[in-house]
């Protein structure tokens, strides 16, 4: 399957020019003027946009891969896939559980909510906003997620997710006959590798360890659909955050 890579260069609601120099010759760029105003609704500006790009590519027989600065928008990649009939299995890997809600937060930070919004949880400003349907919780595999707030934490263990801390685990987990989705936030690299971050969590598995279990993934001929959600340039002093995760994303899908 062809890929075809899709760069919004923004973090949230800001543009982030760092993201922007990733564009390579034949990706697509999301990268609509966002109007003066609330947060949620600049950034449902770019979700709209992303979800109309993602539904594009699948009708052309595409496989979208979306790559951003932040992991909400991987709703706007989810309700583009259902737009076309596509019901996946979501794999999100992550060192965080990004499952907060108002009530659970310490931070009220946005992208730390986005798989809970996708699930029907708290905030639903965005998800309304591109007409996202809530992805049924027991069709999510929420991967490594080492770094959770308390209140998250209580959500995940009383969802019916699948929380598999460990990657490995994916390497003998039976997954269903569905096509897959895959979300690949940079940060569930351990530090040591991929240190420009964001929000940076200790310890984690290695970039071979991902890149196993992505060539497991890969091997399933199932993925159909992936995301980045991507270290942070202005943090990088000699690429090497960017250089791993794009090997990593090229193991999951082939070449960008």
């Amino acid at each position: 399957m062809k890929n075809r890579p899709i760069l919004s260069p923004f973090f949230l609601d800001k543009h982030s020019s760092g993201l922007k120099s990733l564009l390579k010759p034949g990706w697509q760029i999301n990268e609509p003027v966002l109007p003066e105003g609330e947060v949620q609704t600049r950034m449902s500006v770019v979700h709209q946009s992303l979800a109309d790009l993602v539904t594009k590519a699948v009708l052309n027989q595409e496989r979208p891969v979306s790559l951003a600065g932040d992991c909400c928008t991987a709703m706007a990649v989810l309700a583009g896939l259902q737009r076309t009939g596509i019901n996946p299995l979501l794999i999100w890997f992550d060192a965080h559980g990004d499952f907060n809600t108002w009530e659970t937060t310490p931070s009220g930070f946005l992208g730390g909510m986005p798989l809970a919004m996708l699930v029907g949880k708290g905030e639903q400003t965005m998800p309304n906003a591109i007409g996202l349907k809530p992805q049924p919780e027991d069709k999510v595999i929420l991967t490594d997620a080492r770094d959770l707030d308390p209140g998250e934490r209580e959500l995940i263990q009383k969802s019916a997710l699948t929380h598999l801390t460990s990657l490995e685990a994916l390497l003998n987990f039976q997954l269903p006959d569905d096509p897959i989705y895959v979300h690949f936030d940079t940060d569930v690299v351990r530090p040591e590798e991929s240190p420009a971050q964001n929000y940076l969590a200790k310890g984690g598995p290695t970039a071979e360890t991902v890149r196993v279990v992505f060539k497991r993934l890969a091997q399933a001929g199932k993925v159909v659909a992936a995301s980045l959600s991507a270290w942070n340039p202005d943090l990088e002093q000699d690429q090497k955050s960017e250089t791993v995760s794009l090997s990593l994303l090229q193991t999951l899908i082939g070449e960008l």
